[in-house]
């Protein structure tokens, strides 16, 4: 017979042969809770209080609660014993005012802190540890019971190790030149950790250093969306200087003029004003107010904000359909020459070019009044601010 297999890192399971089972096969929560406690705690014999407490805690208690405790016993013990037969009792012992894992087997979440914590001599033999343990990481600590006490600190703990021995790990294996493997630990990084920008800034330089540049602008693309979509924020400065370097680095070889017009001229552009992030945004209002110095034109940036009138917040799906029809009618309702961009979940920001105050005002009047006459029945109302660009300082407004 094979040693039992405990996975808890991703999920929970218990593997012993060609059979196993899993905490999503079964409706009972509270005896997958006394399983995984009893076996981080099998070091010591757990008490009854201590163990009634953990599964029912402010829960109204029976009249009996020993007696719940005894059935949900027999409960993880018959589960177990679909592995083997007898295997629950030999597994969960009773001892005196309590019970105690009787079991080793092989735990994931042990094995994956040993290999981080083992301080090899050897760069290889660490570098080699450090990767069994990433594989080993696939995902956090029992997430099925992520609302338990106990579980919380002990997740939290894993999770920032994980982290960590994956930067060691980048850093060793672009020190030996393997730097495909290293784009591999980033990207397992950012499917656990999707927010994480360090990981996000490692992955474009690398595939970037590849000549892969649509990858690193697709990495960068993914992270900028997901913090804007559930945050309603831009990536760090850092990040996007990284961006900038990396994705709009010099080209290596000359270039023609003819390649050069052709790498700046519109194909298939729609019609009306151009969108962009807000990154760029600033960039072309940085350009803008420099130029703006010896011309002496003026130009105003406009912020509109979109504000829910139903009573109740809007649902984040109605928001973006909102801001999906109102980025139609900015589009369409300003000059090709004019740039706007979404700033936040519900604000676009405008840059109009060669247009005094009074004529801003009056864009605007106009961009809601086409928004209002194609969508009457839209729950929301638009406000706007109008300042002026100044040409003293870029990007700053009065």
């Amino acid at each position: 017979m094979e040693e039992l297999k405990i996975q808890m890192l991703g999920g929970f399971s218990l593997k012993l042969d060609d059979r196993e089972l899993q905490d999503t096969d079964t409706r009972s929560k509270k005896v997958w809770v006394l399983l995984a406690y009893l076996i981080i705690h099998r070091e010591q014999t757990v008490t009854q209080r201590t163990l009634i407490d953990l599964l029912w805690g402010d829960e109204p208690e029976s009249t009996n609660p020993e007696n719940a405790l005894r059935i949900t016993m027999h409960r993880t013990r018959t589960l177990l014993e679909q592995l083997s037969p007898e295997l629950g009792r030999g597994l969960i012992l009773r001892r005196k005012g309590g019970y105690q894992w009787n079991g080793g087997g092989k735990v994931d979440s042990e094995r994956f802190e040993a290999l981080c914590r083992q301080n090899a001599e050897d760069p290889e033999l660490r570098l080699r540890n450090l990767l069994e343990a990433i594989s080993l990481y696939r995902g956090d600590f029992l997430p099925h019971q992520s609302g338990e006490v106990w579980v919380v600190p002990i997740a939290s703990y894993l999770h920032n190790l994980f982290l960590s021995a994956a930067q060691e790990a980048v850093e060793l294996l672009i020190q030996r030149g393997r730097n495909q493997e290293a784009a591999g630990v980033c990207r397992r990084c950012l499917a656990l950790e999707p927010y994480h920008e360090g990981f996000c800034r490692e992955l474009m330089q690398l595939l970037a250093a590849a000549g892969d540049r649509r990858g690193a602008a697709e990495a960068y693309d993914r992270l900028s969306k997901r913090l804007f979509d559930d945050f309603g924020i831009s990536p760090s400065e850092e990040t996007r200087t990284v961006y900038r370097a990396t994705v709009h680095s010099p080209e290596n070889r000359v270039l023609s003029i003819d390649e050069v017009m052709g790498t700046v001229r519109e194909s298939d552009a729609p019609s009306g004003a151009l969108q962009c992030d807000f990154d760029y945004f600033r960039i072309l209002c940085y350009a803008l107010s420099r130029t703006m110095e010896r011309s002496g034109n003026a130009a105003h940036v406009v912020l509109l904000d979109v504000i829910s009138t139903a009573e109740r917040e809007l649902p984040r799906q109605s928001i973006d359909r909102v801001m999906g029809q109102l980025s139609q009618q900015i589009r369409l309702s300003l000059r090709r020459g004019d740039v706007f961009c979404q700033c936040s979940i519900s604000q676009f920001a405008v840059l109009l070019g060669r247009a005094n105050f009074e004529n801003s005002q009056v864009i605007c009047d106009r961009i809601l009044r086409a928004f209002h006459r194609a969508y009457p029945y839209a729950p929301v109302r638009i406000t706007y601010q109008v300042r002026p660009l100044s040409p003293e300082r870029p990007g700053k407004t009065e």
